[in-house]
């Protein structure tokens, strides 16, 4: 790929998602869309390109996006986020209204199978898991519950990988219990989540440091609006959102500064 290609490609997921591509070098724009190139039946990457940009379809245009957007993930990623998290649900009251719970830019679905097994594990109910990703191929993977061998080697234990999967050729698959609570949808962040509903706790974990800033600003606020009163986003350990303040004593968790708060600081 030329370097007119790699702006044109990185001018494309800003307008799309918001996404802060990186063209110099371009070794993992060009390695991400080699796959989508030979999937689709291109001969090279710029000949996807090309296509892409002479015809505008959707579908390839998409499938550019999503190959570009932040894929890493890992089953109970930062374990002391999902023991905090645990703590709070085995500590809420009962017989209230059930707990809303939003993994955003969940890709190929272990954050919310980790909290899925938690709810399991602890014996909770009243709590419901919502999923969502940009990419399409992502949330198949996800509601498919199937993984590979590596996959299930970042994060979980063998009683885990006992206790919640059976083997299935070559990989593994969560039970169907588990598959069942979750509910998905496919969702820009750069748009309002219309639909959705209000949540308690919002996890939206390294995605933030992908976005443009003003994608990023964009996303909190959408995020802040979609939190229920005295609600909570988790982002990574290392993670800081403005308008946001971190929550003592758990890690990688962030409350909504009150407005009245933010315009007298």
């Amino acid at each position: 790929m030329i370097q007119r290609e790699r702006d044109y490609v990185a001018a494309l997921c800003a307008a799309r998602a918001g996404l802060n591509v990186e063209t110099e070098g371009g070794y993992l724009l060009e390695g991400r869309l080699g796959l989508v190139a030979r999937r689709e039946g291109f001969g090279s990457t710029s000949e996807l390109v090309r296509v892409v940009r002479e015809r505008g379809e959707e579908r390839l245009v998409w499938a550019v996006v999503e190959a570009m957007a932040p894929s890493g993930t890992a089953f109970f990623r930062d374990p002391q986020v999902f023991d905090a998290l645990a703590r709070d649900l085995m500590g809420r009251p009962v017989g209230g209204a059930p707990l809303r719970i939003w993994s955003a830019a969940c890709g190929t679905g272990q954050e919310v199978h980790s909290l899925a097994m938690l709810l399991e594990e602890r014996r909770l109910d009243g709590v419901e898991l919502f999923a969502s990703d940009l990419g399409e191929r992502a949330l198949e993977r996800a509601k498919s519950g199937l993984y590979g061998a590596i996959e299930v080697q970042r994060g979980l234990s063998a009683r885990r990988l006992v206790r919640h999967f059976a083997n299935s050729d070559e990989a593994f698959l969560l039970a169907p219990g588990l598959r069942r609570r979750v509910r998905w949808r496919r969702m820009n962040l750069l748009e309002v989540p219309a639909g959705a509903g209000a949540f308690d706790v919002i996890l939206c974990r390294y995605v933030l440091g992908s976005l443009l800033e003003p994608a990023r600003d964009r996303v909190l606020g959408h995020l802040s609006q979609a939190l229920r009163p005295g609600g909570q986003l988790v982002l990574g350990l290392d993670e800081t959102a403005p308008g946001f303040a971190p929550v003592e004593g758990r890690p990688g968790v962030f409350a909504p500064i009150p407005m009245e708060t933010a315009a007298a600081a």
